[in-house]
């Protein structure tokens, strides 16, 4: 079903983020009215949460040309070419366009379910024909029901990260010990957050850039508080690709990013375990204790940071037929595409509506949902996805079709860049890279 089918109704987009906006401007580009339905209180609530994490990426990089032009008129002009924070991005781009589409956005409205008007996921007579009703949930607590023609779930996987247990499931004791585990990135200019990793001994685990961020900052937090130690670790050995490209990855950012990892084992401030998967967290007094698959014990730690990865929420989403993936939970058209088993960020092909599509006709995930647990997600390659999926609402099948990206192949998928120090903030210099399509979105405030 395309939006045409049923002029009169908004089209649905859940989640006011990058891709979520993206997708709104080109919805009113086309001249399609979008609704966008956003559980936080603002623009980029997600965003927010890593507000201190700096991108690999310059401003240019990181604005869709829809949401530039919408923005135009309002005297927004683009930011220079340093490398954003999180926050920055938020409040320099996100916002300012969620403002400008006005009352297009809903905050405080928690998307609780999408099925068809009237139609359980079961039945097929009439199916295609009945728009799609969204029920959502305000902050009061408030029930609504909108109908829409089409919904764009953008999401995101930033509320349900991956837990410590190596299966995919919690580790044994896990939650239980939540007021000693972290699943993000920590703000150590926070008073409050630097005090509970200061002069302790904290595990970090994972293997990506969030990872790497973590293990930086912990170490740079060593050099200043005697007795902080970070362990890092890691479900597999240590090779040659651990820490990323290095001095040759053709980001610069996400090279030092993985270099500063390296310095911190081998500095002495993180001391790596390798080859440890995580069964149980058990208490030692007020100290957790980790157990791996093999009976292996870690030495006792104050406090756990689990960065293992994001992974899609799709319990909203029951009542409709979707096309998944077993592995990567990414529609089953696109996974081929991007299983990390056997892509990087830059081999991964632009694509668009044909590659999102489902059984059910008229909704499709983007953005970082779109990518399942798959860690490869690039923002331009979200705005490509919108800018097609917009064409196709709009009856433009050629449009749709058309591919408007071109990605260069790039090293290691990364996260974070850690431009804090006085001098890192310039803008990069030249390269493949300096092309705009290089922003890792899963970043390490991830």
């Amino acid at each position: 079903m395309s939006a045409s089918n049923n002029g009169h109704l908004p089209v649905v987009v859940v989640g006011a983020g990058p891709i979520g906006l993206a997708a709104a401007a080109r919805l009113v580009e086309r001249g399609l009215e979008p609704l966008v339905l956003e559980a936080g209180p603002s623009a980029a609530t997600a965003v927010r949460g890593w507000a201190h994490v700096r991108l690999f990426s310059t401003w240019a990089e990181v604005t869709d040309p829809a949401a530039e032009k919408l923005l135009a008129p309002t005297g927004w002009v683009r930011p220079d070419a340093a490398y954003p924070t999180g926050g920055d991005w938020a409040e320099r781009y996100l916002q300012p366009l969620a403002d400008v589409l006005g009352d297009r956005v809903r905050y405080d409205a928690t998307v609780t379910g999408v099925a068809r008007a009237g139609r359980d996921r079961i039945v097929d007579s009439g199916r295609e024909d009945q728009p799609f009703a969204v029920h959502l949930r305000t902050a009061d607590g408030h029930e609504e029901r909108i109908t829409a023609s089409a919904v764009i779930d953008a999401s995101g996987t930033w509320s349900t990260p991956s837990p410590m247990g190596a299966s995919g499931l919690p580790a044994l004791g896990e939650k239980s010990a939540a007021g000693h585990i972290s699943y993000r990135v920590p703000n150590l200019d926070d008073p409050a957050v630097r005090a509970r990793y200061a002069g302790r001994r904290t595990a970090v685990v994972g293997s990506g850039a969030s990872a790497f961020t973590a293990l930086a900052h912990l170490a740079d937090l060593a050099k200043q508080e005697a007795g902080t130690h970070a362990v890092w670790i890691l479900r597999r050995g240590i090779g040659a690709g651990t820490y990323g490209g290095g001095e040759a990855d053709e980001l610069p950012a996400r090279g030092a990013l993985g270099l500063r990892a390296k310095a911190a084992v081998e500095e002495g401030y993180a001391s790596a375990v390798t080859g440890f998967r995580t069964e149980a967290v058990e208490r030692d007094g007020d100290r957790l204790v980790l157990v791996a698959d093999d009976g292996r014990r870690l030495d006792p730690v104050d406090e756990v940071i689990v960065l293992t990865g994001l992974r899609p929420d799709l319990s909203f989403l029951s009542e409709i037929r979707l096309g998944l993936d077993e592995r990567l939970q990414a529609p089953t058209a696109l996974a081929p595409l991007i299983d990390p088993n056997v892509h990087s960020c830059g081999t991964v092909y632009p694509h668009g509506v044909k590659e999102l599509s489902h059984p059910e006709q008229g909704v499709y995930l983007v953005g970082m949902k779109s990518y399942g647990r798959a860690p490869t997600f690039l923002a331009m390659t979200g705005y490509e996805q919108v800018r097609s999926i917009a064409a196709a609402l709009a009856g433009d099948q050629e449009a749709a079709e058309r591919v408007e990206l071109t990605l260069p192949e790039t090293g290691v998928c990364g996260g974070a860049g850690l431009f804090d120090e006085p001098g890192n903030a310039e803008e990069p210099a030249g390269g493949c890279c300096a092309t705009p399509t290089t922003l890792q979105i899963r970043t390490g405030g991830c």
